[in-house]
């Protein structure tokens, strides 16, 4: 009996926190502010005690939704008064331009300069003559604008027009045909079948994977 409410209290845990991020968003896997940090350990704490309180399940399991429907609220006021945003999450701030370093900037922001090279480096620029202005957004990442002679050459510095690449689909992984990708292409099985021949193969399972650009070429990767 107590493995079973283990187990139980485990997959409503799981459960729980699922339907938590699913409410919150994509934002809060992808990239955390100042919010999502703090609602990530939250939730992600609140979880863990959800999985072992056997005795009052419920409680654990009404402050993850409080907290998930919380941070919902705020993020729609966020969308709603972009001046809140200002507050919640905090603004960029220029913590070097035209090369000179801003010292009260980074102190406000709470940046060391040891973290800001760090950054520097991250991003391939090891000299600060190279950088024109540096912003230290508000999600704790820099965004560095190179200097005009230290930026890459761009087709448009050299008077070209290439054309625009485009995105490839995925119609095959590992073996299994994506049918909804095909369908959304306005292509079937038997048009996937039929190109696949073409190329002298024999079906999908011996594709690992298959792209297909917006003028329906295939490219496939066989299986080893």
């Amino acid at each position: 009996m107590e493995t079973a409410k283990i187990v139980l209290a485990s997959l409503l845990s799981y459960a729980a926190l699922f339907l938590s991020a699913k409410l919150i968003g994509r934002k809060q896997v992808s990239q955390l502010d100042f919010l999502d940090y703090i609602t990530g350990i939250t939730i992600g704490s609140i979880g863990a005690e959800l999985a072992t309180d056997l005795e009052n399940m419920w409680k654990p399991l009404v402050a993850i939704a409080v907290y998930a429907l919380i941070t919902w609220l705020l993020s729609l006021m966020n969308l709603r008064f972009s001046q809140m945003r200002k507050y919640s999450n905090g603004t960029p701030t220029i913590v070097m331009d035209n090369g000179k370093l801003y010292r009260g900037d980074m102190k406000k922001a709470k940046l060391e300069l040891s973290e800001f090279m760090v950054m520097c480096r991250q991003q391939g620029y090891f000299d600060l003559a190279d950088i024109q202005t540096a912003v230290f957004e508000y999600n704790g990442k820099l965004s560095i604008l190179p200097a005009a002679q230290h930026r890459p050459v761009t087709p448009g510095d050299m008077n070209l027009a290439p054309e625009q690449e485009k995105i490839f689909t995925e119609v095959i992984m590992d073996g299994r045909i994506l049918e909804e990708n095909l369908k959304r292409m306005g292509r079937d099985a038997a048009w996937l079948d039929k190109e696949l021949k073409a190329q002298g193969i024999s079906g999908a399972g011996e594709v690992f994977l298959g792209l297909c650009d917006p003028e329906l070429n295939l490219s496939c990767y066989l299986k080893d």
